[in-house]
């Protein structure tokens, strides 16, 4: 029988490579290793990767155990999905792998000015209904420059056709010109081990039939960020374990 959310919380507080740090203890408690993750955990100078949404951590454990000359931290705020991949982590003791959990509404608070190298944003929840809420807004856009390094990357890696179009005019609205772009990663030619890597969540799209949709771009930490006035057509389906979407055809 599998652990319950008790037990697996139990773990995950004991765990030396997850950090936990909820709106309720944010507000609280400084974080004192922000700008200092290099030095502080991973005791090395490796460029640091983020996953933002990192669910059971798949992508977080993947890439830690093809890049060791890199270090990479998941973030979420469930913690029960989460204890997969850093019970992972901890078994096959992947020096480079640590996780957050945390609102990435405040995911500022945690590293300093040019202190991360690249984003991951795998899969994350479309929020059909509010543009400020999308992980790929201009409004967490404002908050990813704090910390990024210059010419950082951002990956975006969904199954929502909404998402993806959003973003697209997102990047077009300020000029954003994508590295790499696909409506269909699976027949792109793109032979890329780490796009390889399937969640539990992208299987079950990719048995579903739906494409899934890459963007890889470079943000600029300078100018100002605009958000595109267009009305998008909202995903036709309802996605695993996300709510059901609204009666409207469109939205902003």
């Amino acid at each position: 029988m599998g652990k319950g959310k008790l037990e697996k919380f139990a773990d995950m507080a004991a765990y030396p490579h997850v950090f936990e740090y909820p709106y309720s203890v944010a507000d609280n408690v400084p974080f004192e290793m922000k700008g200092e993750w290099n030095k502080e955990f991973f005791k090395n100078d490796n460029p640091i990767v983020l996953e933002l949404g990192c669910g059971r951590g798949e992508y977080t454990v993947g890439l830690g155990r093809r890049f060791n000359d890199k270090n990479f931290i998941g973030i979420d705020i469930k913690g029960a999905r989460m204890w997969t991949g850093a019970t992972d982590a901890l078994k096959e003791d992947l020096k480079n792998v640590a996780f957050l959990r945390t609102n990435i509404e405040i995911i500022d608070r945690f590293f300093g000015p040019e202190e991360v190298s690249e984003i991951w944003l795998t899969f994350s929840d479309p929020q059909m209904k509010k543009a400020t809420k999308r992980l790929t807004s201009t409004y967490f856009m404002e908050r990813y420059r704090r910390f990024l390094k210059p010419g950082g990357l951002i990956h975006v890696k969904t199954d929502s056709q909404f998402l993806f179009t959003y973003t697209k005019y997102m990047l077009e609205e300020n000029g954003i010109v994508p590295e790499f772009i696909t409506e269909d990663l699976y027949h792109s030619g793109l032979e890329d081990d780490i796009l390889a890597i399937k969640t539990y969540y992208e299987q079950q799209w990719l048995d579903r039939g739906l494409n899934i949709k890459y963007i890889k771009f470079r943000l600029p930490l300078e100018g100002e960020l605009r958000e595109p006035d267009v009305e998008i057509e909202l995903d036709p389906y309802r996605s695993y374990n996300r709510s059901k979407r609204s009666g409207l055809k469109t939205s902003k």
